[in-house]
């Protein structure tokens, strides 16, 4: 019972946050870029619950980690938030760091520079294909775009920011735990404290994902498997912490992995794979002239598929959660009873969801793991492996075959 307890906790604490970042959603006022004297003075004009806003809020990459906000008695926001460094890089400035609470979320320019919102990016006619929410421009001295002025944005985002800390993390367990290896403990006794709890998930990498696909080559690449597992891993659990970042969510972090993924196993395949590519066996001339480009093709949407497959999946978790736990504020904007009667609802969806996301974290890091395993192993197989027995798989540089 105990158990079942703190397994909900960090759910009730995740509700917690959006319904005080919900609740004051009823007053929203508009962002302003550089707001004009009329609007200073203007009375703050009251919105609906924006979900929209909510969602992309946070699944979307920021200058600073956003709890809540806080509405003041004339409707202002006043957002609860942990600012994070701006390092700005110009030619015809130079180097500048600073805090990002210098911008006010937006609604005001520091040292020539200022943060694009959606008004101000239709304020100064802005591209919004070019420019988006959250980016950095040089301003002039009447705060208006500059476009002569060219800005590299080398800050350290949230994204970023939560990346290190779990790589940092992941570091300091993995070096803790073999120095507990070299001392003796798990080699000659039984394995202790977070030893016991990640050498059986070590070993099912190994036996599970390596070995199957690898064969005698699987030790070669099991360090990088279990780095981009567990690598996969620790962001995923640290994306389900409330006021995080959804680092597996973005993108440019799963454009990195299938990146490197596409570089290993470019440079391990071997004659034989190119062959297979260029000059399929068994295969008529005619057929070649159309296989061979789907050869080629396949190539580049192996890593592609790993891309967006993990981005896909993570980011869908988190916007379900977040959509189930709007259901509370949309029902209230009919009324009162309708908010209060959705609300166990809607929780007892979001905890399921959100254990749902749990296992997900698991799951993406295996699958991601596995097919890396398996492009690497179609990468480095011998041409023998044509003739070999049915049930019967050859790994690269080895003669003794391997029951799959």
């Amino acid at each position: 019972m105990r158990l079942e307890r703190l397994k909900c906790l960090p759910v009730a604490v995740f509700s917690l946050f959006f319904t005080l970042s919900g609740s004051i959603a009823f007053a929203q006022q508009e962002e302003h870029g550089q707001p004009t004297q009329e609007a200073e003075h203007a009375p703050v004009e009251k919105k609906g619950f924006n979900a929209t806003e909510v969602i992309f809020g946070h699944v979307l990459n920021n200058h600073d980690f956003h709890f809540f906000d806080i509405v003041g008695d004339d409707g202002a926001k006043h957002p609860v938030s942990l600012p994070l460094p701006v390092i700005l890089y110009s030619p015809e400035k130079g180097l500048t760091a600073f805090m990002s609470s210098k911008f006010e979320h937006g609604h005001a320019a520091h040292n020539g520079y200022a943060m694009l919102t959606d008004h101000s990016i239709k304020e100064w006619g802005l591209d919004p294909k070019k420019f988006n929410p959250q980016d950095i421009v040089a301003v002039n001295e009447k705060g208006e775009y500059d476009a002569s002025v060219k800005v590299y944005d080398l800050s350290l985002t949230r994204n970023v920011v939560q990346m290190l800390i779990a790589f940092a993390l992941f570091t300091w367990i993995m070096l803790r735990i073999a120095k507990r290896y070299k001392s003796g403990i798990g080699v000659t006794s039984a394995p202790k404290g977070s030893q016991s709890l990640l050498e059986p998930v070590i070993t099912f990498v190994r036996d599970e994902v390596a070995k199957p696909n690898l064969g005698a080559a699987s030790y070669r690449y099991l360090p990088y498997l279990l780095t981009i597992f567990f690598f996969i891993l620790i962001n995923s659990l640290f994306g389900m912490i409330p006021g995080s970042a959804n680092v597996t969510g973005n993108i440019a972090f799963t454009l990195v992995l299938g990146v490197t993924a596409f570089i290993v196993i470019m440079f391990s395949a071997n004659k034989h794979f190119w062959a297979h590519i260029f000059n399929p066996p068994g295969v008529p001339g005619f057929v070649k002239v159309i296989l061979i480009p789907v050869e080629i093709l396949g190539i580049f949407i192996k890593p592609f598929a790993l891309i967006i497959r993990l981005f896909a999946n993570m980011v869908a978790g988190h916007i379900i959660i977040i959509c189930l736990i709007s259901l509370i504020f949309i029902f209230a904007q009919m009324s009162s009873v309708a908010g209060w009667a959705a609300s166990p609802l809607s929780v007892a969806f979001t905890v399921f969801i959100y254990l749902i996301e749990v296992l997900v974290a698991f799951l993406q890091a295996f699958i991601f793991t596995n097919l890396a395993a398996v492009f690497i192993g179609q990468a480095i197989e011998g041409a023998h492996h044509d003739h070999e027995p049915e049930g019967v798989h050859v790994g690269s540089g080895h003669d003794d075959p391997v029951l799959v």
